[in-house]
Parts: structure tokens; sequence; C-alpha cells
């Protein structure tokens, strides 16, 4: 004889259907992945001494020369301050926006052999060979000729160099260094602008 499976009570069911929705929760919860952490903010920026503008080797550098940018972070050697680089030689040229870094000027120890009552007066002449002859230490006369002037005349005479230029794969090629007292350290900066500078070797 058959006999017939009595059926579970209905609430049993709802028990059993209870407990695997309560275990898929878990399981979702489980496999959910955490809260994703904050974004770091930007870091601030700091200020770097830049190039206004374009500015060859040997140059002096003043105010007007000389930019604020903000930038992530602060290469190595730069300045925040411009007043702490006005009135330094640039040795190699430098870029508009390109930071003014330690290795773009020429060295304060330098000035340690300045006489007293000179400058150090950055001088490149037209023909990158000559500047090559005189050594630091030596002493040289600048000259300069002008357009529908026959004869040369002495800028500088017996000036000390104080650097001699640099090789001629270096950017600062050509540049010379000298001391010089200060009314002729302005002299040599006009001629440059309108005149060829070259190069004498006086006798010691």
């Amino acid at each position: 004889m058959v006999r017939l499976r009595r059926p579970r009570s209905l609430v049993h069911l709802a028990r059993q259907c209870l407990a695997g929705l309560l275990a898929a929760g878990a399981l979702v919860l489980a496999l959910r992945p955490g809260p994703a952490a904050p974004a770091a903010g930007p870091a601030p920026a700091v200020p770097v001494v830049t190039a206004a503008a374009d500015l060859p080797a040997g140059t002096l550098l003043t105010a007007a020369d000389l930019a604020v940018s903000r930038l992530p972070s602060a290469p190595g050697g730069t300045v925040g301050d411009p007043d702490e680089l006005v009135g330094r030689a640039l040795a190699g040229a430098v870029r508009a926006g390109e930071p003014v870094t330690d290795v773009r000027l020429v060295g304060s120890g330098l000035t340690s052999l300045l006489p007293p009552g000179t400058v150090a007066a950055p001088v490149r002449t037209a023909d990158a060979a000559v500047s090559a002859l005189p050594r630091t230490g030596d002493h040289v006369d600048v000259l300069a000729t002008t357009d529908g002037d026959p004869r040369a005349r002495v800028v500088a005479a017996r000036a000390l160099v104080l650097r001699a230029a640099p090789p001629a794969d270096d950017p600062a090629a050509g540049l010379l260094l000298l001391a010089v007292d200060a009314a002729t350290a302005a002299d040599l900066a006009a001629a440059a602008t309108t005149a060829t500078l070259t190069l004498s070797l006086p006798p010691p």
C-alpha cells in the first residue's frame, strides 16, 4: 500500500527561504569591494624664480629679468625670492619660464678674487676663439669697434680675468668674467650693445 508523505508546514518552508536569503546576502556583502580611499589632494604650489624672457649667458640679472612661478615642487638649486638673484651673472643661457638654478649662475666664490674697488663684469667677444686665449689670472684689454670708425677704442685696460671662457661646446662659450671698476663695467655693458668687442693681451 502506497503511503503519501505528509507535506511540511508552511512555517518550516518560510524559515528555509529566509535562511537562504540571509546566506546569499552575507555572501554579497563579503564579496563587495571596500570603500575607496579618499584621493589625495594636490600638493601645495611652491614659488620658484624663473626667467621672465630668454636670457643669454653673461646677463647681469635685474628684477625685470626674473619672475616667480608656482610649481608643484621646487627643483634643486632654485630660490623663491627674486631679490636673491638680482645682480648675479648668468654662466649659461636660460629660456623664458625656465627655473634659474645655481648651475646657471657664476659662482659666488669668484668674488673672493676681486681686488678692492672692483666688480665682476661678464664680457662676450665677437670671436669665441679669441676669448679662449686668456686664462684665469691673466690680464686683458677689451677693445670696441663701431661701424664707420676706423680705429678701435680701449674700453677696459689690463682687466683681471676671473673666469676663463668655457670650451666651444659649452653654451657659455666666448664668455669671460673680468674684474673692473664700476664705471668700466658700465662702459662694457654699453659697448656690448653698440660695438663689436675683441681682446688683446698686454705684456705682463
